[in-house]
């Protein structure tokens, strides 16, 4: 596995930070919940993220608008449509996990792996927040912005990757019958 993953599997305690940044999110216990509460996280994380990136087309305005943005702009797109696809992979994706969905029980540590792999998805909103912060201090002081865009596209692509890994995991619960 790699590296991301087991850095996204060791967190522990989860779903208490789950329930307590997503009001109404109660866990994948009760099976007839299970589709609301996938929907529930994505529906929640895609909306921040938006947020996210509307303030990042601001921020891109102004960089334009500053000495040498022109230059910049090639990058912060990059980083930019990296983080748009997040956005839509998680608004996007059917919650189409049969398997999972069917399943009465599910075992306890595919529950845990799968809640760890939520709450990462919040901690890369967090993080899009502050590299977004970072970015526009950093056009406003017109110093280390190249810096500022590779640090956003870098959580971009890791952002993208837990995704697909979360996908991964949902469908190997989903095989487990």
């Amino acid at each position: 596995m790699s590296d991301l993953y087991e850095r996204i599997i060791s967190q522990r305690d989860a779903l208490p930070r789950l329930m307590e940044r997503i009001p109404g999110f109660t866990g994948y216990l009760d099976l007839t919940a299970r589709r609301a509460a996938d929907r529930m996280i994505r529906d929640y994380v895609s909306g921040e993220v938006q947020k996210r990136l509307t303030r990042l087309a601001d921020i891109g305005k102004r960089l334009l608008d500053s000495e040498g943005g022109l230059s910049r702009m090639s990058k912060l797109e990059s980083a930019r449509s990296k983080w748009q696809l997040y956005h839509d992979r998680v608004k996007a994706a059917a919650p189409g996990y049969q398997g999972f969905f069917e399943l009465k029980k599910v075992d306890a540590l595919a529950l845990e792996h799968l809640y760890s792999f939520d709450d990462a998805q919040l901690r890369f909103v967090d993080r899009l927040d502050e590299a977004v912060t970072a970015l526009d201090q950093a056009v406003r002081d017109q110093a280390d912005v190249g810096a500022a865009i590779e640090a956003l596209e870098q959580a971009a692509v890791e952002a993208n990757e837990a995704f697909l890994l979360r996908d991964d995991v949902v469908a190997q619960i989903g095989q487990a019958k």
